[in-house]
Formats: C-alpha cells, sequence, structure tokens
C-alpha cells in the first residue's frame, strides 16, 4: 500500500505518533511518503521505503502574500504527490488544517483517482484549536468529511462528539503506541554522569507549553529533594521554560535541575529515569508518559483526560487532581522510598506499556486504511 502522511514535523505527540507510525509501516512493506513543511523530527536516518515531499513556505515573488497561505500550498502539494505517487490513502494528523486540506487535495484530484482521507485527531485541534469560534466550523466540516477519523484516546473521541457532534463521522480509538524494541528498561550504567551517585532521577519531557504545569513539575520535584538527594531532568522547551527555571531557582533546588532543552532522541534519558512527572492540566492521551513507562519509570502525574486510560493509579503510577503539588509530591517520596513498592511498580509500568505496543496497534491502521480503500 502507498500510505500518505501529514503531521506537524516539530516536537510533540502528534508528530511522534505520525512518524514513528510510518516508519512501522514502512518496516511491514508499505511505502511511505511524509508531506510536510520540515523533516519530521524523529526521521533521524534512511528508511528503507519513507520518502520526504517538503512543501514550499517561501512566499517567493509574491509581496501580497503578507501571511503566506501554507495551507494553500499543503493542498497543492498533497495533490501532487498523490497524483505523482499513486497514493492509496492519506492520513493527516491533526484535524486544522491537515484534514482541511487533503479534503481540498481529494476534490483537486477529482474522478481521476480515489484517495480515502483518514484523519486522526490528537488533543489540542479539539480541546483548543477547534473551540476557538474562528475555527469551529472548519474543524467540524474537515471531521465530517474525511473518509475515517480516529482518537487516541476515549476521552478524546467523548470530547470531539461532545463538542462537534460530529453526525456525520464515525470515530474510532486507536491509542498511541511505543516501540518496544527502543523503549525499555536500561543497563546498570545508564545512569552515568546524569547525576550524583546516590540520587533519584526524575525526568519531565515536554514542549513546555502552560498546559503542561511546568512550574509544578518543579514544585513537585522540590518535595522530592526535600526528602531525598534526587536530579530533575528536564527535556524540551517552550514558553513556559523562563517560569520553570525561575521556580527552580526560588525554591532553592536549581542546583540539582538540569535543563536540556530539545533532543531529538530521549530514550537513553528515560531509562535512566526513577519517576516521571506529568502534571499537566489535561492531556488527550500522554505519549511521553507511555514512552517512559516502557522504560520502567512508573508516571506521577494528573488524573485527567486520556493519560487515566494509560496509568494505573497505584499500580503503573500514581495519579492526583491538576494543581494537587502537595499530594503528588508525598505520594512520589513514598514510592522512592519503599524499594520493594517501587520495583513492584516499575514492574507494572514496563507490563501495562506492552498493552501499547507498535504491534497491537499499527495493525490496527492498517485495517483502517483497507476499510477506506473499499
Amino acid at each position: 500500500m502507498k500510505i500518505g502522511i501529514t503531521c506537524y514535523p516539530t516536537y510533540g505527540g502528534s508528530g511522534a505518533l505520525a512518524t514513528e507510525l510510518g516508519m512501522d509501516l514502512a518496516r511491514r512493506g508499505h511505502e511511505v511518503h511524509f508531506i510536510t513543511y520540515a523533516m519530521p523530527f524523529r526521521l533521524r536516518e534512511y528508511v528503507e521505503r519513507v520518502y520526504f515531499h517538503e512543501v514550499d513556505t517561501s512566499t517567493g515573488r509574491y509581496p501580497l502574500f503578507e501571511f503566506y497561505p501554507y495551507s494553500l500550498a499543503l493542498a497543492s502539494k498533497q495533490y501532487d504527490v498523490a497524483l505523482r505517487e499513486r497514493l492509496d490513502v492519506l492520513h493527516v494528523h491533526y484535524a486544522v488544517p491537515h484534514a482541511t486540506t487533503a479534503w481540498l487535495a481529494r476534490e483537486m484530484l477529482g474522478e481521476r483517482q480515489r484517495l480515502p482521507v483518514i484523519t486522526t485527531l490528537h488533543g489540542t485541534d479539539i480541546t483548543l484549536v477547534g473551540q476557538e469560534a474562528s475555527f469551529y466550523a472548519i474543524t467540524k466540516f474537515s471531521i465530517e468529511r474525511s473518509d475515517r477519523v480516529t482518537a487516541v484516546s476515549q476521552f478524546l473521541k467523548d470530547e470531539t462528539v461532545r463538542t462537534f457532534g460530529c453526525s456525520n463521522c464515525h470515530i474510532s480509538v486507536i491509542p498511541n503506541f511505543v516501540n518496544l524494541a527502543e523503549y525499555h528498561p536500561g543497563e546498570a550504567d545508564c545512569r552515568d554522569g546524569l547525576a550524583p551517585e546516590g540520587h533519584k532521577i526524575v525526568t519531565h519531557v515536554s514542549n513546555f507549553r502552560e498546559v503542561k504545569r511546568v512550574r509544578d513539575v518543579v514544585r513537585v520535584f522540590a518535595r522530592i529533594r526535600r526528602a531525598m538527594p534526587a536530579t530533575l531532568l528536564m527535556i524540551g522547551d517552550g514558553p513556559e521554560r523562563d517560569d520553570a527555571e525561575r521556580e527552580a531557582r526560588d525554591l532553592k533546588v536549581d542546583g540539582d535541575v538540569r535543563f536540556f532543552g530539545k533532543l531529538g532522541n530521549v530514550v537513553t534519558l528515560l531509562r535512566a529515569t526513577d519517576l516521571f512527572l506529568l502534571p499537566s492540566q489535561t492531556e488527550s492521551f500522554g505519549l511521553a508518559a507511555l514512552e517512559a513507562m516502557a522504560c520502567g519509570a512508573p508516571v506521577v502525574g494528573s488524573r485527567t483526560g486520556g493519560l487515566t486510560e494509560v496509568v494505573e493509579d497505584g499500580v503503573s503510577g500514581l495519579l492526583e487532581p491538576p494543581g494537587s503539588v502537595e499530594a503528588m509530591g508525598r505520594r512520589a517520596v513514598d514510592v522512592l522510598r519503599d524499594p520493594e513498592l517501587f520495583q513492584a511498580m516499575r514492574r507494572a509500568a514496563v507490563d501495562r506499556a506492552a498493552d501499547f505496543s507498535t504491534e497491537r496497534v499499527v495493525p490496527q491502521y492498517e485495517a483502517l486504511y483497507a476499510e477506506a480503500r473499499g
């Protein structure tokens, strides 16, 4: 099968999932064509049967395009690639603008070529962007005009139906997944150089947006640090980074907090992690948490959204309401102080992650593609 994939190529769960999906589909013998404005950040090296088609974002000779119409350029590129490569399906990640441009590309093809469009909803395209008044109608239209729609969690499916009604679409829940061949617990020496001897390693990975509550990450860590030697690894970047750094200084734990910025590959740090913090205001799924769990790190996070479908409170992690810094810190300390409890939770995290393995999830997309083609 020849599959076109459009996603945001930058850091974030949707781009990570789309890229991992494309690479695994290629390993399964499919031909995959990424259509986006930059190389997806997880497409780090040559992968057989994977191709990249760059969308031109330059204004060229047209000064009237003060705000460059990227959506039109993307639709044109999707059309070109679909026609030239004879794509069987076009799988887009994020409703606006990707499902919108896919619909336009399909209309441009007309009767020359049938091109089923599959749209995967990831979260903020529904909970944030789609609920803006100026985008509501186009988001609803784009979802309803897709041939198939998937959501990464039951929570997100329910939120989509509640927000848009979605009368002309049937949403399938296909969760995010993790490649267990890459994400697995590390060897004893994987912690070398990351923290002083005897320190617990606590990690957070995100795009440092407001919804991630990165100041709460530092606040929870400060409570852990008061109870035991520990180091916090902050991976990622974004608008809330300065606030997180300031919070670390104000709480006098900045000497034990390491800000790494954006990293293309975080698996080596996750393998060294004892506890993963994700105290978000909301999560549609929590791919970063799943990847940490696969590496043997229990998650301390918020009891919100799709994260409750991934982390089993008291078994593979600990969940408290958003903003419950004291409770998160106290329960984290209790686990880290109890070696038997910690090891049990660590094993449970790995076992839970196996429920979301590549081998279990990717075939669901293959079946959906076949169904859409008819």
